[in-house]
Formats: C-alpha cells, structure tokens, sequence
C-alpha cells in the first residue's frame, strides 16, 4: 500500500474520526448528557450505601433500612435509565460514523487510476473495507463510550475518596502512577502489533479470495490438497502475531488489575483499623470501599480499552493511508465541453480520434516502454482495426484512449481535444467497449444489460439483447431477465458472457465503439449472428477494433499492424497483403493451415 505520508504517531491517528461523528452533535449531546447523569447517579450510590450501613444496620433502624433501599433502588433504577440512552446513542454514533467511513473509502476507491490496483492486492483493500472499519465501529460505538464512562467515574470516585476519607485516599493516588506506567509501556506494543496483525489477516483473506476465484484451475491441477496446506500457513502466520497481541494485551490487563487491588487491599487494612479504633465510620468505610473499587475497576477499564485503542490505531492507519491516496489521473479544474465539436463531427469526414507521437510505459514497469512514437488519425465514421502479434499494444491504446493511463510523452485528442482538457465522465461516455474477457457482475441480466445506460426502460434492454442475437437465450432462462447470472457470470457460457456485453455496448449507444477481440469468444454460427449485429451497430459510429482472427477485420476501412510498440504498416487488407511480410505471415498462419503447420516445425527446429 502507499505508504508515500507520514503516519501519525500514537493515539494521535484516531482524531480524523472526530470529523465523521461531528455532524451528529445532538446525537453526542444526547449520549453525553446520558453519560454524565449516569456518571453522577452511580458516584451517588455510594451515599446510598453509606446510609444504609449507617442508619440501617449501625442504628439498627428498619424505618431507616427501608428508606435508605428506597433511595438506593431509584438510584439503581434512574442509572438503567441513563445507561440505556447512553448506550443507545453511542452505538448509534459508532454505526453511523463507520458507514459515512465505509462509503467514503469506496468512493474513494472507485475513483482511483486503475495502476493502483496493480500495485495492491485486491484482498488488503477488502480487508480494509470491512475488517478494519468493523473494528473501529465497535472503538466509536462501545469502547470510546467506556474510556469518557471510566474517565468520568475515574475523577469523579477520586473526588468522593478525598470528600469520605483524605487519609486513606493518599493509599489511592499514591498507586496512580505505577498503574500508568505498565499502560504507557505495553500500548506502544500492542499498537505495533495490531497494525501487524491486520495485514496478516488481509494476507489470508487474499489468498483465500484468488484460491476461490480460481477454484477450477485449483481442481483441474488437483492442487486442493497443496492450496488447503498453503493457506494453513498463512491462518497460523496470522495466529502467531495474534498471540503475540493477545499477551501484550493480557500483561497489561494483569498488570493493572495486581497493582491496584494491591492499593485497595493495603487501603483497606488501614481502614479497618481506623473503624476498631473509631476514627471512621462503618459506612464511611463502606462508601470508601465502593469508591475506590469503583476507581480500580474505572482503571482496569481503562487499561483494556487502551489496549483497544491501540489496535484501533492500527485499523485507523490503515483506512485513513487509504483515503489519503489521490487518484493520478483526473478530470481537469475547468474541463473543455465536448459538444460543440461532436455536433460538427456529425456527417463530415472530421478526425474523430488522433494519437500524436504517443510513448508509454506502465507504471509497475517504467523502463520498458510499450508504446513508441505512435501516430494515428481516426476519420469519424471510419472503421480501424489494429491487428499484430500478443504484446504489440493494441489493448494499451485501448487504455490510454479512455485515460485509463496517461502517455509519458505526446497527445492524444478526440475531435481535436486533448483527452487531458476534458472531463472523464464525458470523455468516457462517448464510448463503449467491449473487452476480450467480458465482465458481468453477481446480478440478473437486466442490471447487467442495462449498466450500459441505468435509465433504459425494459424495451430498450430486450431490443439490444434482440441485436445481441441473445435474447432468444435469455428467454430459456428459468426466471428470464431477473435471473441470476451468478459470480462473474459463472453460470454462463464464455459466448453467451461476450453478447451480453455487446449488448451493453449496444444499450449504451456509443459514439466511439472500443471491441478487443469482441467475437473471440463465440463459436461460428454465434459469430456469424453477432458480427452482424456489430455491423449494424458499427454503421455511422467511429470504430477501432483488436483482432486477431483477420477474417474479422479484412473489410476494415484501414488496418493498422502492430509490433513492438509501433504501428509498423497500415493500410487495407489487399494493400497489407501485398507490402507487409509480417501481415503476409499472420494471413498465412490463419488461412492456410499446410503452411500453418509448416511454420510452427520450422519455429521448433531453429
């Protein structure tokens, strides 16, 4: 992940959180109000047992004895109350403010350059999606709300102590100091190993996730039994920092609970002796006692939400790295309206789309450059098909004409705009692609037909499934258009996939058609059905066109060829056929199988 900020140090990376529980404030008004009426209500308790102790069972008074209950029941009654509202809100806060985090670390993440993906996994960006705001949910919704209770029973157990007995509070205060120091001590590990312990959970939830994904490959090779052993490894790489956590975590707790019911207990001997000798009161003692358990458990409580703290530090580092990364590529401040040109570009022969001394590298491999000094003019209308060996950069021009990436050097232009002056969203709706491996999404083909325009009524999605030549297919489904067509399309054919993104592409009625081996998926018959569909659809729109079945593209108005990065002959089929030896070969290699066969023995024996 980009770890191109600084992180905050300590507790410190938790306050961006403020900014997402501020516009609740009659919310955190409501819940601290609650808090500090049950905070006054329990430290009144205390009084409470101290009547009962004194007037009830000292003076031997039933009279005294029921009233000083009575008293002491509405005190247990009116702190219910308060600790319902309190937990009510708090939880509410801590739900809502982790659903404005969830939403804006998507946003976040749907807007980013698609290089990011390729430099992190797929399964550390879930990770931080779910797991790490799941975790910061339960900090905001309950644990915070225990650390402001404790703090506030904390210093308020402190006041009665000194207010019911000085003497015996300096036993209190005097364990204050020695209780910090194991907190301060063992949190700064427990953070550290909770940031750990996050990515090794996000480690394992990403193996899992390709295993899955790819769980016919994983069964094809029979490798169940290795991948199942594989991923053993990483749940114990997980456990083992986990453990490493949990003992941090449990010293600390041990630590703080020995030190402080050592206080009480020395607290207590002192006090005992003080009510033999009658210095005190029985329920004076009785009401220290309650207050100073009340102060231990307040710091007991607050050492283990420390330790909370700290691993939610962790998370919150994690998340706000994430919402800290910034999209390179993205629309211009004051972006240039592309409508006036596309209404000229209607019925004349305007260049649709130009690539000017185009050079590109991708961002994972900066040396090795994929494209080099392309020219390329498109007239609007016109039909172009990019055709050479695996690696030449056909599919890359495809990416960079969306502004998927930027060239490292040169232009691209469309009706005569730098891509770069122009919004994305407008940019990228004037075309429609239709990629060589199809992607559907877990839904039924309504929504997936209809992604390419979200406000087409049901005629317009059945007539583009109809030019698809898939609509007969879809009406044998066993719920039709609502059916599901499962993850990634499972359920589906790899030539049913392809017609039902074509249909997409129909349903959004590009200017500007984008197909990358549009047809490769389909057998003959589908094909045939489908090319011309695309034919139609092709009519009056600017076209390029990935292949490499030429017999797809032989009636292209102009063919470009492509090797190493450059556009190396370019012209008609009839005309490459005759100039082109490259072209001449790959012609071969598809039409005549003899000669087929004769180039693969000769490409074996040298």
């Amino acid at each position: 992940m980009d770890q191109s900020h600084k992180p905050k140090v300590g507790l410190a990376v938790l306050l961006p959180l403020i900014g997402y529980v501020r516009p609740y404030k009659k919310a955190v008004a409501m819940a601290l109000l609650a808090l500090l009426f049950t905070a006054a209500v329990s430290l009144s308790i205390g009084q409470g047992v101290k009547m009962v102790i004194d007037q009830g069972f000292i003076a031997r008074s039933k009279d005294a004895l029921a009233s000083s209950i009575g008293v002491l029941a509405i005190m247990i009654v009116l702190m219910a109350v308060g600790s319902f509202v309190r937990f009510y809100f708090m939880s509410w806060i801590g739900e809502r403010a982790i659903a404005d985090i969830r939403k804006a670390v998507f946003q976040r993440l749907i807007y980013l350059h698609p290089a990011y993906f390729e430099e992190n996994r797929s399964g550390e960006i879930m990770s931080r999606l779910t797991t790490d705001t799941t975790l910061l949910q339960s900090i905001i919704g309950s644990s915070f709300s225990m650390a402001l209770r404790s703090t506030l029973m904390l210093i308020g157990g402190l006041a009665m102590l000194l207010y019911t007995n000085v003497k015996l509070t300096t036993f209190v205060l005097a364990g204050v100091p020695v209780v910090l120091l194991p907190i301060i001590f063992y949190g700064r590990r427990v953070r550290r190993l909770s940031r750990r312990s996050q990515d090794t959970i996000a480690d394992v939830g990403t193996y899992a996730g390709e295993i899955i994904q790819n769980i016919k490959v994983v069964q094809s090779y029979t490798r169940e039994g290795l991948e199942s052993e594989a991923f053993g490894q990483e749940v114990e790489t997980a456990f083992q920092v986990a453990k490493k956590r949990i003992q941090q975590r449990a010293l600390l707790i041990a630590c703080v609970i020995l030190l402080v019911f050592s206080t009480i207990s020395l607290m207590l001997w002192s006090g005992g002796n003080d009510v033999l000798t009658g210095t005190i009161t029985g329920g004076e003692l009785g009401a220290f006692v309650f207050y100073a358990i009340m102060v231990a458990s307040s710091v007991g409580t607050i050492s283990e939400v420390f330790g909370e703290l700290q691993r939610a530090a962790g998370a919150a580092e994690r998340l706000f790295e994430l919402l800290s990364v910034e999209s390179e590529i993205q629309s211009p401040a004051a972006p240039i309206t592309l409508a006036p040109k596309r209404i000229e570009a209607i019925g004349s022969a305007t260049t649709a789309l130009a690539f000017q001394r185009v050079h590109f590298a991708y961002p994972s491999r900066p040396d090795d450059l994929v494209l080099r000094e392309v020219e390329l003019e498109v007239t609007s209308g016109q039909t172009v098909a990019l055709v050479g060996p695996s690696g030449a950069g056909k599919t890359t021009l495809f990416e960079l004409l969306q502004r998927f990436y930027d060239p490292a050097v040169g232009e691209i232009q469309i009706y005569g705009i730098d891509i770069r002056s122009l919004s994305l969203a407008e940019l990228r709706s004037v075309m429609g692609l239709v990629p060589q491996d199809p992607v559907l999404f877990s839904s039924n083909v309504w929504h997936n037909i209809r992604y390419g325009d979200p406000q087409a009524n049901d005629d317009r999605v059945i007539e583009a499934a109809r030019r698809a030549h898939i609509h007969e297919f879809i009406e044998t489904l066993p719920d039709q258009y609502n059916s599901d067509l499962g993850e990634r399309g499972v359920r589906l054919s790899g030539g049913q996939k392809q017609r039902i993104a074509i249909a997409r592409a129909i349903l959004k009625d590009p200017e500007i058609l984008l197909l990358d081996e549009a047809t490769s998926a389909l057998d003959s018959e589908s094909e045939y059905h489908v090319q011309a569909a695309l034919t139609e659809v092709m009519r009056e729109r600017t076209t390029l066109i990935i292949a490499h079945r030429l017999s797809t593209v032989m009636h292209a108005d102009l063919i470009l060829l492509m090797d190493q990065g450059q556009i190396i002959a370019r012209g008609t089929h009839a005309v490459l056929v005759a100039e082109s030896e490259l072209y001449r070969r790959l012609c071969d290699l598809q039409f005549d199988p003899l000669q087929a066969s004769q180039h693969v023995y000769k490409s074996r024996h040298l």
